[in-house]
């Protein structure tokens, strides 16, 4: 056969077959009229070299399991020589990743250090002066109840990067109220178990005695993570961090005013609420509804962003297991822990 249906038949180029003619690969037979001839043993052959070449070997290292099928093998890694070929070949890729994993942690590691060089606290995992502890300072016996903390608020720049999202970009869309929250009032809390940053689970029908303050947020923005595509222009998305940091600058006065426990709620994961939590230097806890069970049951309003379906910011004063009032929409949000101190010192139990 000729060249051309060859490199049809293998499913590869009249260059690549040239390539491996000129590799001594393929040798074709010569017709008296000088020209090329192929066979059935060359188009295997092709198609082997092709076969190995996807799997990560080189063209020129194929030759053991060529010289495997040439010696009658029923198979290119029939032969020791090929399986030597395979051990070489894993060897290679093995020194590769080794490179790669190393590279990337380096690149983290600046990233890291970049993103959260003008954040409000240094990067969870980074070392800290000698004889300074974690940025969290919850104490063992603190942990699973809502402990008012002394912590110094960081300074609102509002020459900050991007990637800080504590302070907010001007001109954010206002959220309009579309009735989403207006059943919410009097539900009871149904009797869900959440994961809370603290350890263990807290259960929404069980939350104890006084008030509970019970903002829903959509998700916290990293500085070393971007946001969704567009989030900036979705109305009441942007903020969280923001709000957060409203909570805790005003927990303190908020407990005064009556909150027996502040709890943020969103649909992460503990892992990643666990970061946000040390990193903003946190006094209370968050709770993880990855599923979405407690918007199932109280008909949260939600939107759809990046593809994912994300809870609507808004606010629960709960009281003996029952909502007894709600902040919605929210706006602007950091301001919000003002607006539900202002609220319980204007509602006192």
């Amino acid at each position: 056969m000729r060249i051309g249906e060859l490199a049809r038949r293998a499913g590869t180029t009249l260059k690549a077959v040239r390539y491996y003619e000129a590799l001594g690969l393929v040798t074709p037979e010569r017709l008296a009229n000088g020209y090329r001839d192929y066979g059935e043993h060359d188009v295997r052959v092709v198609r082997e070299i092709r076969a190995l070449s996807a799997l990560g070997i080189p063209v020129e290292r194929t030759r053991p399991f060529l010289d495997c099928l040439a010696a009658g093998g029923a198979h290119a890694d029939d032969c020791p020589a090929s399986l030597a070929g395979y051990r070489e070949a894993i060897d290679d890729l093995s020194a590769r990743i080794e490179s790669l994993t190393e590279r990337r942690s380096v690149l983290t590691a600046h990233l890291r250090r970049a993103a959260y060089r003008n954040s409000v606290a240094r990067a969870p995992d980074a070392p800290g002066r000698e004889g300074e502890h974690p940025v969290s300072t919850t104490t063992t016996a603190d942990r699973g109840r809502d402990v008012p903390q002394d912590r110094t608020a960081p300074p609102q720049d509002r020459t900050a990067p991007p990637h800080d999202h504590s302070v907010l970009p001007a001109g954010l869309p206002v959220p309009e109220d579309d009735g989403g929250a207006d059943h919410l009032p009097g539900l009871p809390l149904p009797g869900l178990g959440l994961a809370a940053t603290t350890g263990g689970t807290v259960r929404l029908d069980a939350l104890g005695p006084g008030r509970t303050v019970l903002y829903v947020y959509p998700l916290t923005g990293r500085p070393d993570t971007d946001l969704p595509e567009g989030w900036d222009g979705i109305p009441g998305a942007r903020g969280c961090t923001a709000e957060a940091c409203d909570f805790r600058d005003h927990h303190a006065e908020l407990r005064e005013a009556g909150a027996a426990r502040v709890f943020g709620l969103s649909s992460q994961d503990t892992p990643y609420q666990r970061e946000v939590v040390e990193r903003l230097r946190l006094p209370f806890a968050m709770l993880s509804d990855p599923d979405r069970a407690l918007g199932a049951a109280l008909r949260l309003p939600e939107f759809d962003a990046a593809g994912a379906t994300l809870y609507k910011r808004l606010t629960m004063i709960v009281r003996d297991g029952r909502v007894e009032h709600v902040f919605y929409p929210v706006f602007p949000p950091n301001e919000h822990g003002r607006q539900v101190l202002a609220w319980l010192r204007e509602n006192p139990a």
